[in-house]
């Protein structure tokens, strides 16, 4: 916002140290003055007491011989004071905001798009030194919220493209060969745009969860964690998986549809991500400490370690099955940010049999 020009912080500290000074040197001599000067007689003293016959009487100096030889020095060292606050007061002035320059140098490179600019001040910890780590932290924590974002975009709209241009061919040859099976591209084209849908939908939800744009209620996770694997059961009986819900009690504040959507997404993935045949899914719920525990187990392939902690990172899917219920690779990401955007975390670890075990921590009603 634009303003009117105003005296800098600097001159106004430089003013204030002069000030201080002078209100000093003022009181000094006012106390010189009160107390010292005060006890000085008016009239002139002349001592005859034990003079010598024939030699003149000591004359001793009254107030106003003390006034006239103090006043004028006091005047010059008033004036030596005010020089002396001027010129000391804008040197420490510019010592004591100098790490201030350097903050404002780095917030107008971070206004600029450079946010990988450091203040890094040295010394020891003050106001000052305290602020600058503040704003280091902050602009690296920008840094990889934009990064994240800039990475979000492109992987969404490579995503995106790919539904597209596949509708886009499959109109083109269906267009150049019109004896062409009509129902075929019409299957294949729902399949597409179905998933285009689910996409949209997975990075609306995702936004959403970011925004933390939603009300908060008490939820129980339990019974969000049975509803979502009530709701999965056709697919999981469809593909020979045996999901058991089982725990206690696990209250929690937030919103339920974003939460049930959280369970839904990890058993949905459990299902997935399983043995061709006979798997299992645990998805168990408690209390631990101060916060409640969502965990969901499956079993599967033997997973590589080094991949583990990418699967929460979008259209991260790994080594992921395809076909009818593959997904966007958004799943787990979606976890994540529900779980953050509640106070939350997420941790994955690899089973050592094989499968992955995900464990949702929300801090407790």
């Amino acid at each position: 916002m634009a303003r009117e020009p105003g005296p800098s912080v600097r001159l106004r500290l430089t003013l204030s140290y002069a000030g201080f000074l002078l209100v000093a040197g003022a009181l000094l001599l006012a106390v010189v003055w009160v107390f010292l000067l005060r006890y000085v007689p008016e009239s002139v003293i002349v001592d005859v007491g034990l003079r010598r016959p024939g030699s003149p009487g000591q004359f001793v100096p009254n107030r106003s011989d003390l006034e006239r030889a103090f006043v004028p020095r006091a005047a010059w060292a008033m004036l030596f004071l005010l020089v002396f606050g001027l010129l000391g007061g804008w040197v420490l002035a510019g010592r004591m905001l100098a790490p201030m320059t350097r903050i404002t140098d780095a917030t107008r490179r971070a206004a600029d798009g450079s946010l990988s600019h450091r203040v890094r001040l040295p010394g020891r910890q003050d106001e000052f030194r305290e602020l600058a780590d503040a704003f280091d932290v902050m602009l690296a924590r920008l840094e990889a919220q934009v990064e994240e974002q800039r990475r979000f975009a492109a992987n969404a709209s490579h995503e995106l493209r790919t539904p597209l241009a596949t509708t886009q061919a499959m109109l083109e040859v269906t267009r150049q060969d019109p004896e062409r099976d009509t129902a075929e591209v019409l299957d294949r084209l729902h399949a597409v745009n179905a998933r285009a849908i689910d996409l949209t939908e997975a990075l609306l939800l995702l936004s959403r969860a970011d925004r933390g744009a939603f009300s908060r209620e008490h939820v129980d996770l339990s019974l969000v964690a049975e509803e979502a694997a009530e709701t999965l059961l056709p697919l999981a009986d469809g593909r020979g998986v045996d999901v058991r819900v089982g725990g206690d009690a696990a209250p929690a504040v937030g919103s339920h549809a974003l939460l049930l959507q959280l369970a839904t997404n990890l058993v949905h993935n459990a299902v997935v991500h399983n043995l061709p045949q006979g798997g299992t899914v645990q998805v168990s719920t408690g209390v631990r400490g101060e916060d409640v525990v969502l965990t969901v187990e499956n079993t599967g392939e033997p997973l590589d370690p080094r991949l583990v902690p990418t699967l929460v990172e979008p259209f991260q899917r790994g080594e992921r099955t395809h076909g009818e219920h593959a997904g966007v690779g958004l799943g787990l990401a979606i976890v994540r940010s529900i779980a953050e955007a509640h106070h939350g975390t997420v941790a994955l670890a690899a089973g050592p049999d094989g499968g992955l075990r995900v464990t949702v921590r929300l801090p407790a009603a």
